[in-house]
């Protein structure tokens, strides 16, 4: 383990089921999380390319095969965190892919373990 980045994103089953399903009609998706209003301090799904990532934003890793995007400001403030992409009943942003369905993405997260923290940071601008 040493040497490798820490772990900064995951996502629980029933997420990872839904992405699957989502994928499935849509094809590749992509996360990002920017922490701004209107449902941005949620995780948005976007179809691959749909939204475009540049200097500005920090690739924290891949979830069930998506890439998972933060802004660079937000990332500041969550640095010391491990996310977990989780799925709930209640309706999201009509920008992220799973607002019809009557469910929407959220993050759970908890502190970074020290050993965690002794890994290098993943930054990579898109």
């Amino acid at each position: 383990m040493e040497g490798r980045p820490a772990s900064r994103v995951d996502i629980t089953p029933e997420a990872a089921a839904l992405l699957e399903r989502l994928r499935g009609r849509h094809g590749p998706l992509m996360f990002h999380q920017s922490g701004g209003c209107c449902d941005g301090s949620s995780p948005m799904c976007y179809l691959q390319g749909d939204f475009l990532t540049g200097s500005g934003d920090v690739l924290l890793g891949e979830v069930a095969g998506a890439p998972f995007w933060m802004s660079a400001s937000q990332y500041g403030y969550w640095r010391h965190t491990h996310l977990t992409v989780d799925v709930v009943p209640g309706r999201g942003s009509g920008f992220s892919v799973e607002a019809p369905e009557g469910v929407r993405f959220l993050i759970r997260s908890r502190l970074l373990t020290e050993e965690e923290l002794a890994l290098p940071e993943v930054v990579a601008g898109g």
